[in-house]
Order: C-alpha cells, then sequence, then structure tokens
C-alpha cells in the first residue's frame, strides 16, 4: 500500500491527521520530534496514539531547538498566557509567545526527508486557521509554500503535503475524528500541563475545551482547573 509521513505531536488536530491518512489506506509511519519543549506530556500522547492508530513505525527524533527558537513552550523564563478571551486569542494579527519560531518549517523538513527516503509522496501535518492561536506557519500560504519547496528541494519531486484540517473549526475537527473511532482521552494538547493534567488555562486548553462543547461531544481531557 502507499506510504505516508504523519507529523504527530499528540495532540488533538495532528491525532486526527493520523486517522485521516489511515482511513485513506496509507501504511502511516508517524514523526514526532522532541524539539526542545518544556513538557514531555504530548511525546507520551504521541506514543499512546500512535499504537492506538496503528503506525506502521513510530520515530521520535530528537533535535533540539531551543537556543534558537525562543518560546513560553521552550523557555522556561517566558510565561505561557493564561486566561485569555476567546476573541484575544483569535485577534488578527496576534502571534503570542507560545509560537516556536520556525518549527513547522523544520518539522515539515524531517517529514519530508523521511517520506524521500521511504518512497512515500504524502506528507500529512495537522495545522489550522481556524480556531487556533494565530501562528503564521499554520496558515495556507505557509503549506503551499512548503510544497513547492518539496518538488525542487529533493531528487524526484511529486510530494504532497497535506493539510487537511486546516479550514475546520475545532468542532468539526473533534467531529470528523469522532467518525473515525479516534480516542480524544489519548491526546494531550495543554501548553503548561500540572502533574499531567491539563492546566485549563493556556490557548490550547480554552480552544481544546469550546471545541468539544461546539461538537457536542464530551470532553475527556483530566484538567487541573
Amino acid at each position: 500500500m502507499p506510504s505516508a509521513v504523519v507529523l504527530l505531536s499528540g495532540g488533538l488536530d495532528s491525532t486526527t491527521a493520523l486517522a485521516m491518512a489511515r482511513a485513506e489506506g496509507l501504511t502511516c509511519h508517524a514523526l514526532t520530534v522532541r524539539y526542545g519543549q518544556l513538557h514531555a506530556c504530548e511525546l507520551a500522547a504521541a506514543a499512546r496514539v500512535a499504537a492506538a492508530l496503528g503506525a506502521a513505525e513510530h520515530r521520535v527524533l530528537t533535535l533540539d531547538l531551543a537556543p534558537l527558537a525562543r518560546s513560553a513552550l521552550t523557555s522556561p523564563d517566558l510565561a505561557v498566557p493564561k486566561d485569555r478571551s476567546l476573541a484575544e486569542i483569535g485577534a488578527p494579527g496576534d502571534v503570542p509567545v507560545t509560537y516556536v519560531p520556525a518549527r513547522n518549517t523544520v518539522l515539515l523538513a524531517l517529514a519530508l526527508a523521511w517520506a524521500e527516503t521511504l518512497g512515500a509522496q504524502d506528507i500529512f501535518v495537522g495545522v489550522n486557521v481556524l480556531d487556533a492561536s494565530g501562528y503564521p506557519d499554520c496558515r495556507p500560504a505557509f503549506i503551499d509554500a512548503f510544497q513547492a519547496l518539496a518538488q525542487v528541494a529533493t531528487r524526484g519531486g511529486g510530494f504532497r503535503v497535506r493539510a487537511p484540517l486546516i479550514a475546520m473549526t475545532k468542532a468539526e475537527i473533534i467531529l470528523a475524528g469522532a467518525r473515525l473511532g479516534v480516542d480524544y482521552g489519548l491526546t494531550h494538547s495543554c501548553y503548561d500541563p500540572i502533574d499531567d493534567r491539563a492546566c485549563g488555562r493556556c490557548d490550547a486548553c480554552h480552544l481544546r475545551r469550546k471545541g468539544f462543547a461546539e461538537a457536542g461531544v464530551v470532553d475527556p481531557t483530566r484538567y487541573a482547573t
């Protein structure tokens, strides 16, 4: 069967992207990157998800971006924003301190390298621009530009950078995953977990809660507050 490389963070979006790739009948090779994030919860979640969704292979690659890419997710001296309203989170032009500079560029480059080695044409990434935190590397223009790069940066070209969630709300993503049998209790989204529980106050927690509420699906997340 044809193969795909799926970037898997262990979060709600990348998990749904993996389920979609699997539903297409693709042999899925999941790639998780330990990029210097402060919390290991998402790495454990990625391992759970890869096993539950039947990834043919799950690799965890260490490439520490923390010395170069300053962010609240990589630098302990930067505070994760808490208790922001949904209007603040979605404000045009707002790029919060949780943005990791060039992270998706680096991660997609790694996925491209593996895809070329495997002979896989499809690379799945779970980015989206609706119900998101305004990261510049989650926009359609970025995905289109990276796909164009992939054609000239490799020996054969023909790669497809697939972002099936890019124009979906969190509620739509959750409903799509639920139809595919995704257990979202395996996933982790929080930017600042407390004893492996979601803080309930960061942007990611607010968007996750909003998504489950709007989808009418029970939220399985263990929140500290």
